[in-house]
C-alpha cells in the first residue's frame, strides 16, 4: 500500500478521538521514528509504500492511539528544548510551557559573569528534562535534581547519559525535607499543581496514562509544594539566588501573594505561549 493512502486511513481512524491536526501530527511523528521520513520526503516521493509487515506494525500502534495512550509513550521518547528524552509511564511527558521556563533560566544567565560553578537544583525532576536541558545549555553549571520516585530517577539518569551531561540525582521526598544540606544559586521546580477540581479539564490521554503523583494536589492544598520549596529556598539559596516555578495557570495571584508573604523580592509572573499565567521568578532578600 502507498504510504499516502495509509496516511488517509490512519487519520480517518483517529478522528473520533482526535482532531485532524493531532492525528496528522501523530502520523508524521511515527513516520519519522519508524522510517526516518519527514513530511517533505512523502511529498517528494508520493509512490513510497509500506510492506505488509509495516502495515501490521502501524495498525497495532493505531489501536493503542485509539485508546488514547500518548504517542510519546508508544514511541518511548520525545523532544524537549532541542534534546531527545526517553519517556515512559513513570514520568510526565515534557510540555512546551516547561521549555519556556527553561529558556527563561538560560536567558537569565547569559549576562551573568562568574568564575565559580553555578549551582542549580531541580525539584521534582521526573524525566530530568529541566535539569538536563540546563546542564546542556548553561556553561559552568553544576546541576542537582530531586524526585520522590526511584523509577523516575532511573529514567532521568538514562536521559542524562544519553544527552552526555552530568547531573547529580537524589532520591528524596521534598515534603519531608527540613534542609537541603547545601547552597544553590538557582532552585527551579515544576511540582504537582493540578487540583482535583480541575480533573474534568484534563484530557483522557493524560488522566488515564500519565503519573498522578506528578500531576495532582488536593483542592485545599493547592500550593503545598510551592510553600515547602519556598521555605527551603529561604534557607538554601545563596545571596541574591533565584527561585523559579512553573505554576497552575489559575493561581498566579495566589502564588505572588505567597512569595510576598515569605519576603521574596523582585517577584515576576510570566505568561506562557497560550497567554496563561505559567511561571514565576523571585530572589531572596
Amino acid at each position: 500500500m502507498q504510504i499516502k493512502q495509509y496516511r488517509t486511513q490512519f487519520i480517518q481512524a483517529l478522528l473520533p478521538v482526535y482532531d485532524t491536526g493531532e492525528a496528522e501530527s501523530f502520523f508524521y511523528l511515527i513516520l519519522e521514528d519508524k522510517k526516518h521520513l519527514k513530511r517533505i520526503d512523502l511529498a517528494l516521493q508520493p509512490d513510497l509504500v509500506f510492506s505488509k509487515a509495516e502495515i501490521a506494525d502501524w495498525n497495532a500502534i493505531l489501536e493503542q492511539l485509539k485508546l488514547e495512550i500518548p504517542v510519546q509513550y508508544l514511541l518511548g521518547k520525545t523532544h524537549f528544548y532541542g534534546l531527545e528524552f526517553e519517556v515512559n509511564k513513570n514520568v510526565l511527558i515534557p510540555r512546551p510551557e516547561t521549555e519556556e521556563l527553561v529558556d527563561w533560566i538560560v536567558e537569565s544567565q547569559k549576562s551573568e559573569i562568574r568564575s565559580e560553578k553555578l549551582r542549580i537544583l531541580d525539584i521534582g525532576t521526573g524525566s530530568g528534562c529541566i535539569a538536563i536541558s540546563l546542564a546542556k545549555n548553561i556553561p559552568n553549571a553544576e546541576v542537582f535534581a530531586i524526585d520522590v520516585s526511584e523509577k523516575a530517577l532511573a529514567t532521568a539518569q538514562k536521559n542524562a547519559e544519553n544527552n552526555q551531561v552530568n547531573v547529580t540525582f537524589i532520591h528524596k521526598n521534598i515534603l519531608g525535607t527540613e534542609d537541603l544540606g547545601q547552597q544553590f544559586d538557582i532552585i527551579v521546580s515544576n511540582p504537582p499543581y493540578v487540583r482535583n477540581l480541575e480533573k474534568d479539564e484534563i484530557r483522557k490521554n493524560v488522566l488515564d496514562h500519565e503519573p498522578h503523583l506528578a500531576l495532582f494536589v488536593e483542592d485545599d492544598q493547592a500550593l503545598i509544594f510551592y510553600r515547602k520549596i519556598a521555605e527551603l529556598a529561604r534557607q538554601n539559596l545563596s545571596p541574591d539566588g533565584q527561585l523559579f516555578f512553573e505554576i497552575n495557570q489559575y493561581l498566579g495571584k495566589e502564588m505572588i501573594a505567597l512569595l510576598e508573604k515569605m519576603n521574596f523580592r523582585n517577584i515576576e509572573l510570566r505568561k506562557d505561549i497560550y497567554e496563561n499565567d505559567r511561571m514565576t521568578r523571585c530572589r531572596v532578600l
